[in-house]
């Protein structure tokens, strides 16, 4: 969890706010989407047939914009003013690491264009750059000559000449030591110590092979640069591919994330934290379960959802909707740890609740290869059920306590002709996200629209395309399914909407403060990415998720179970990954959690028959759910000072109330039908054994199956919720609650001689139960 930054000077505070506004403003032109004509229309205006004004150069940007974070990130959060009333030596100590901070960053940045091939700065500066691919296209174009072949017009970027040389081990080393101990300071230990764990791991291999070789040594025990004779230079190569390289370099694919598919959303969440419509949210939410047993509670649920989605972040959504919801519930007749646990689960549900989610949703998205309108897609209908069983859980608690609706809602919570201006602030940037992001490309073109305003539809043997597309046409094509300008087109969107508020027209710098704030947590996440980029690296050179996944699918395999094996194999292998998540996750955000978790037995699942998707997603949601599980509960903790209750039994009651969070992804990784796309569903074997997808899938959809796993589903979450609140319509026996349990277990089974006794069993149960608690009302009336 990101701690407070201490208190600031206001000098310090204007720069900061400067820096990063300026790395705001650059960064959403960076983001613009592809907009027709809009880089031509700067270049015809400047003159300049080069000019970039969207999707700036990776090798120039990235860097810059790297070290402009961390020195951000230096100022706000420095260890000198946080040590200062420590001691003069610890303040000095904490100054020399503000600087390290800066100095390394600086310098990261430095050696990025000294050894990116596509730079090379130094060759640049002295002009040997120009001379020797010059030389090269020479020799190139003579060949091509030669043979008979065209003469090239452009050749592949030759090597660096003049690099840092042997010093680079020591500059990426010395920088990677400083970006942990600063993470320290800023995020915590529970997420360095991971770090360092895996980079000593790594490092002792190395020396281990580089000392005694690797003939007749375990494969868990060394880590090899190269062949014979043995050399540590060997592995300048690897350390140069640790910086430069786009997919797991220090500035590689969370970089790439960051700036082009999440920065959007971070600024679009800013920008929400000052708009009017958020408290208005909350009045909805009030207004809309007031007739509902247990109606602030309930209350509670809705707006944390709809809050949640668009933060994406528990600790944030419990500050933002529980100082209101929490006293709330508690006037309303409940206990001051259950308002706090359903607070701190509905919370970290807005994590799994499209269309925004989490940005841990985007590095899966990353990490899979499939696009964020699947992610979405796939996270509709587990979310939407964890929320139905909140709602269940309240209204059989509701029943327990006898607590009744809230009826009419106090005045300060009535919703005005205002707020319905308000609430657009907050519903028309989600509704554009949900529409650009599901509506699919190919639907452009011989729609009606399209067709009116003037397309070139062309009739074909399988259908139509269209050519030349009208303007406004062409732009929303080619936004669409790009969960980066989608996002864009939100944020812009709500910058304009901000100033409906009469209070926001007043003080119209607030957007600017909203920005600040944007590019102030944008630094401080990509701190936490670097910690989460060391661990990536570390892994992929020892090749430790390979050999674990190797070694426990030998292991179940010689226990030889008998013809369930397969299933019983899957069933073990997740129940350790459920544990692992939620230890990864204490104490520390959702994204390293998952990426740790998904780098290490993400393979192993794999390996065990899940689809690639369904495997990620399973890891996802347990990195998720780890905000709530104690003993380390970041939301369950932070809903626990509002509610004024005991933070560990709030993360019990968190985790009873949120339970089918722990049920869902058993759920849809043996029925991955439930996440509607088809990578859930593709043969992690279909390279070898081409069989596209999973046995018993076609990749089509089928609606009448989805149903009855719906309906199970559906049957599964009310035993469940009642058996865990012991409550029904009256308070349940134990031999009941025992029964329920039972019941909701087998009701999911894949094996259909369980699944219809106990559907007609749980049914024939429920209206007995309903049948016998009217009789005994009726008897005492």
């Amino acid at each position: 969890m990101e701690t407070e930054p201490p208190v600031i000077r206001p000098a310090l505070r204007r720069v900061v706010y400067l820096m990063a506004l300026l790395f705001v403003v650059v960064g959403m032109i960076n983001s613009t989407p592809s907009i027709p004509g809009w880089d031509q229309f700067w270049r015809d205006l400047t003159g300049w047939d080069s000019l970039n004004v969207r999707r700036f150069p990776y090798e120039y940007y990235y860097p810059i914009a790297f070290a402009w974070m961390m020195i951000i990130v230096a100022i706000w959060h420095s260890v000198a003013r946080k040590w200062s009333e420590v001691s003069p030596a610890k303040r000095r100590l904490g100054l020399a690491l503000d600087v390290a901070l800066v100095v390394a960053a600086v310098g990261i940045a430095a050696t990025y264009l000294i050894e990116n091939e596509a730079v090379c700065l130094i060759d640049v500066i002295t002009g040997e750059r120009a001379a020797l691919i010059e030389r090269t296209l020479t020799a190139e174009r003579e060949l091509a000559q030669m043979m008979g072949l065209p003469a090239p017009t452009s050749i592949d970027n030759p090597r660096c000449m003049a690099t840092t040389g042997p010093w680079l081990t020591l500059i990426v080393g010395g920088a990677v030591v400083i970006f942990l101990a600063y993470n320290t300071q800023v995020w915590g230990f529970s997420l360095v110590m991971v770090s360092i764990a895996l980079a000593a791991y790594a490092i002792a291999t190395v020396l281990i092979w580089y000392a005694f070789g690797s003939d007749g040594m375990n494969r868990y025990f060394i880590t090899a640069l190269g062949g014979e004779p043995r050399s540590l230079a060997d592995g300048r190569y690897r350390v140069q591919d640790l910086l430069v390289n786009q997919g797991s370099g220090l500035l590689g694919q969370f970089l790439h994330i960051m700036l082009n598919t999440v920065f959007p959303y971070i600024v679009l969440g800013s920008l929400l934290s000052v708009s009017a419509g958020g408290r208005t949210l909350i009045k909805l939410a009030v207004v809309s379960t007031r007739r509902l047993r247990g109606g602030s509670a309930h209350a509670a649920i809705v707006a944390s959802a709809l809050f949640g989605t668009t933060t994406g972040t528990p600790v944030v959504n419990v500050l933002g909707t529980g100082t209101i919801t929490i006293p709330m519930m508690v006037k309303s007749g409940f206990s001051r740890t259950y308002s706090a646990g359903i607070e701190a689960a509905a919370s970290s549900g807005g994590q799994v609740m499209p269309p925004i989610m989490g940005i841990a949703a985007f590095i899966l998205a990353a990490m899979t290869g499939v696009p964020y309108r699947d992610v979405a897609i796939a996270a509709a209908i587990p979310a939407v059920a964890y929320f139905i069983c909140m709602f269940l859980s309240v209204m059989f608690q509701s029943r327990k306590q006898g607590i009744e609706a809230v009826g009419e809602v106090p005045p300060e919570l009535r919703l005005t002709r205002r707020d319905g201006l308000l609430l657009s602030q907050i519903f028309l940037p989600l509704a554009i996200i949900i529409v650009l992001l599901l509506v699919p490309k190919d639907a452009i073109g011989c729609d009606p629209i399209s067709r009116l305003l003037g397309a070139d539809i062309i009739q074909t043997a399988t259908g139509c395309r269209a050519e030349n597309l009208p303007w406004i046409m062409q732009l929303i094509q080619n936004t669409l399914g790009d969960a980066g300008s989608v996002g864009w087109w939100a944020a812009v969107t709500l910058m304009g909407m901000l100033f409906i508020e009469p209070a926001f027209r007043k003080r119209p710098a607030k957007l600017l403060d909203a920005l600040s704030d944007a590019g102030i947590t944008s630094a401080g996440l990509y701190l936490m990415f670097l910690a989460v980029s060391v661990i990536d690296i570390a892994l992929n050179l020892t090749a430790l998720p390979s050999f674990i996944a190797l070694d426990i699918l030998g292991w179940l395999r010689a226990l030889n179970i008998g013809d369930g094996a397969p299933l019983a194999f899957q069933f073990i292998a997740l129940g350790v990954t459920m544990v692992l998540a939620i230890l990864f996750g204490m104490g520390m955000p959702a994204v390293p959690a998952y990426v740790n978790a998904a780098l290490l037995m993400g393979p192993l699942l794999v390996g065990l028959g899940l689809a690639h998707f369904t495997a990620h997603m399973f890891i996802f949601y347990f990195a998720c759910v780890s905000a709530i599980t104690p003993p380390v509960a970041v939301a369950s903790y932070a809903a626990s000072t509002i509610a004024k209750s005991d933070p560990v039994m709030t993360s019990f009651s968190a985790v009873r109330s949120g339970i089918v969070m722990f049920v869902i992804p058993f759920v849809f990784a043996f029925n991955p039908e439930i996440l509607l796309v088809q990578a859930a569903v593709i043969s992690p074997d279909f390279a070898t054994s081409g069989q596209r997808f999973l046995t018993g899938y076609d990749g089509e959809f089928h609606l009448l199956p989805l149903l009855w796993l719906l309906t199970r589903l559906g049957l599964t979450l009310y035993l469940l919720a009642s058996a865990l609140a012991r409550y029904d319509q009256t308070r349940l026996p134990k031999w009941e609650i025992a029964l329920r349990l039972a019941l909701s277990l087998l009701v999911l089974s894949g094996d259909l001689t369980l699944q219809l006794p106990a559907v007609a069993l749980s049914v024939v149960l429920l209206g007995w139960h309903q049948v016998k608690t009217k009789r005994t009302r009726a008897v005492a009336a």
